[in-house]
C-alpha cells in the first residue's frame, strides 16, 4: 500500500514533470517559430532550445524510473535498469553542459575585461563554445564507455572464481561511481568561475560608474544583474541536484526505502523544471511570449464564461 507521505511525493513529481514539460516545451516552441520565421536563430537561443529538449528528455526519463521502481519493483530487471540508466546519463549530460555552456556565453557577451586572452574569446564566444560541447562529447564517450565494461561484468559470467569475479565488479562499479561525479563536478566547476568572473565583473562596472557619477541603473548593470541571477539560480539548483545523485549513487536505496527515493527524486526534478520556468522569466522575448500567451488564455477563459 502507498502511504500518505508517498501520495503527496507523487503528487508533487507529477507537478514538477508537468510544470518542466510545458516550460521547456514553451521554450523550444517559441525559439523553433522564431527561427522559421527569420530563417537563423542566435547561439544563445539555440543553446536555450537544445536544452529545452534534452530537459524533456530528463523529465521522462526520470518519470520512467520512478513509476518503475514505485509500481513495478518486480519487473525492474538489470536490463531495464541499465537501459533507463544509459538514457538518464546522456539526457542528463547534455542539460548540465548545456546550460554550462549557456552560462559561458553570457560571461564572454557581458562580462568586461582588458585581458588580451578573454577579449580573443570574447570575439570568438560562439567557438568558444562549440570547443566546450565537442569537449564535453569526450567526457561522455568516456562515462559510457566506464558504464557499459560495468554492466557486461555484472551480466557475464566469469567462470568458478567467484572471489575474483565479485572484486572485479565491485573496482569497475566504484569506478563508475567515480567517473559520474567527476563528470558532473566539471560543469559545476566550470559554472561557477563563470558566475564568479560575472560578479567581478559587475563590481568593477559599478566602481566605474561611481568614480564618473553616472550612477548604477545603466543597462549595462542591468544585464550584468539578469545574467548573474539566471546563473545563481542554476548553481543553487544544480547543487541540491548533484547532492541527491550523490546520495542516490553512493548509498543503497532498495524498494523498501521508497520514500527516501521519492524525495529524491522530488528534489532532483526541480532542476530541469523550476530552471526552465526561470530561463523564461530572465528571457525578454520569452518573457514578453508568456505573458502574450497568458492574455490570451485569460481572454479566451472570459469569453467561454
Amino acid at each position: 500500500m502507498i502511504s500518505l507521505l508517498q501520495k503527496l511525493f507523487s503528487l508533487l513529481i507529477v507537478i514538477e514533470f508537468v510544470l518542466g514539460n510545458v516550460a521547456n516545451g514553451f521554450i523550444a516552441l517559441v525559439n523553433c517559430t522564431d527561427w522559421v520565421k527569420r530563417c537563423k536563430i542566435s547561439c544563445a537561443d539555440g543553446i536555450l532550445t537544445a536544452l529545452a529538449v534534452s530537459r524533456i528528455g530528463l523529465l521522462w526519463v526520470i518519470i520512467f524510473f520512478w513509476y518503475g521502481f514505485l509500481f513495478y519493483p518486480a519487473l525492474y530487471s538489470l536490463r531495464l535498469k541499465t537501459i533507463i540508466h544509459i538514457a538518464w546519463v546522456i539526457s542528463n549530460h547534455f542539460s548540465l553542459w548545456l546550460v554550462t555552456s549557456l552560462s559561458i556565453f553570457y560571461l564572454l557577451k557581458i562580462a568586461n575585461f582588458s585581458s588580451l586572452l578573454f577579449l580573443h574569446l570574447k570575439w570568438r564566444a560562439e567557438r568558444v563554445i562549440l570547443m566546450v560541447l565537442w569537449g564535453s562529447l569526450f567526457i561522455l564517450v568516456c562515462h559510457l564507455t566506464v558504464l557499459s565494461i560495468d554492466v557486461k561484468m555484472r551480466m557475464n559470467d566469469y567462470g568458478r572464481n567467484i572471489t575474483w569475479k565479485t572484486n572485479l565488479i565491485e573496482v569497475m562499479h566504484l569506478s563508475n561511481k567515480t567517473v559520474f561525479t567527476l563528470t558532473n563536478i566539471i560543469p559545476f566547476i566550470m559554472s561557477l568561475t563563470a558566475f564568479l568572473l560575472l560578479i567581478f565583473s559587475l563590481w568593477k562596472h559599478l566602481k566605474r560608474m561611481q568614480l564618473s557619477g553616472k550612477g548604477t541603473q545603466d543597462p549595462s548593470t542591468k544585464v550584468h544583474v539578469r545574467a548573474i541571477q539566471t546563473v545563481i539560480s542554476f548553481l543553487l539548483l544544480f547543487v541540491i541536484y548533484f547532492l541527491v545523485h550523490i546520495i542516490i549513487i553512493w548509498s543503497f536505496i532498495t524498494p523498501k526505502n521508497t520514500s527516501v527515493l521519492m524525495l529524491c527524486e522530488v528534489l532532483r526534478m526541480l532542476h530541469p523544471s523550476v530552471h526552465s520556468l526561470i530561463l523564461i522569466w530572465g528571457n525578454k522575448t520569452l518573457r514578453q511570449a508568456f505573458l502574450s500567451f497568458l492574455w490570451q488564455l485569460t481572454c479566451w477563459l472570459k469569453e467561454k464564461k
